[in-house]
C-alpha cells in the first residue's frame, strides 16, 4: 500500500466547537466546502501513526476534509495504490474476514454502500470496498457517527474493554436512522 489518499465529508459538529457563523445551518445547507486541506489538518499525524502501526512501515497519507450540510456523521473515501495485484471480490473477503470479530464494524454486502445516516447515534462503522482496476487502486468507503464512533461512545467502548466489560455495554449498534 502506497499513495494514500483520504477524502472526508464532515458534519457540522466535527468542525469544531467555537460559534461560527460558517458553520450555522443556514450557511451550510446546500454547499460542500474543504477547509484545513493541503497536509495543515491536525488529525493527520495521528492517522499516519496509526495507518503505519498496521501497515508496520511509514505511510504518509493526503488527506482533505470537506464541510457537509448536515450535523453530524462521517463519511470517508479513502484510496491506496495496490503493490500487488488483487480482485474486488478478494479485497471484500479480505476485508470482511478481517473484521468478522469486530463488534462495530460491518463490511457490507457486495452492492451495499454505507451511509451516514444509517450509523447515527451508534457506536457503528459501516465499511465498503471496491478495486478500481484502471488505476490500481484500493478504494475504501467508510460511515461513521463523529459523535458515537468518533467521540463519546468511542470512549465508552475503551472504557468498557479497560475495565473487563464485554465492549458493547451501554452502547446502542443502531443507528437512529436505520
Amino acid at each position: 500500500m502506497s499513495d494514500v489518499v483520504v477524502v472526508a465529508a464532515s458534519g457540522t459538529t466535527g468542525a469544531g466547537r467555537s460559534a461560527n457563523i460558517n458553520l450555522i445551518a443556514s450557511e451550510v445547507m446546500g454547499s460542500l466546502t474543504s477547509y484545513k486541506f493541503g497536509g495543515v489538518h491536525q488529525h493527520t499525524p495521528e492517522i499516519e501513526q496509526a495507518v503505519s502501526a498496521i501497515a508496520q512501515k511509514e505511510v504518509k497519507i493526503s488527506f482533505t476534509p470537506i464541510l457537509a450540510p448536515m450535523p453530524r456523521g462521517i463519511l470517508a473515501t479513502i484510496t491506496a495504490k495496490m503493490t500487488k495485484p488483487l480482485s474486488f471480490q478478494a479485497a471484500h473477503d479480505l476485508f470482511s474476514k478481517h473484521f468478522a470479530n469486530e463488534y462495530f464494524v460491518d463490511v457490507l454486502p457486495i452492492g451495499q454502500m454505507p451511509k451516514t445516516g444509517s450509523v447515527t447515534g451508534s457506536n457503528k462503522v459501516q465499511i465498503q470496498v471496491a478495486v478500481d482496476e484502471h488505476t490500481d487502486r484500493l478504494v475504501i468507503s467508510v460511515a461513521l457517527d463523529n459523535l458515537g464512533k468518533g467521540a463519546a461512545s468511542q470512549a465508552i467502548q475503551n472504557a468498557n474493554i479497560i475495565t473487563g466489560f464485554h465492549e458493547g455495554s451501554g452502547l446502542s449498534t443502531d443507528g437512529l436512522g436505520a
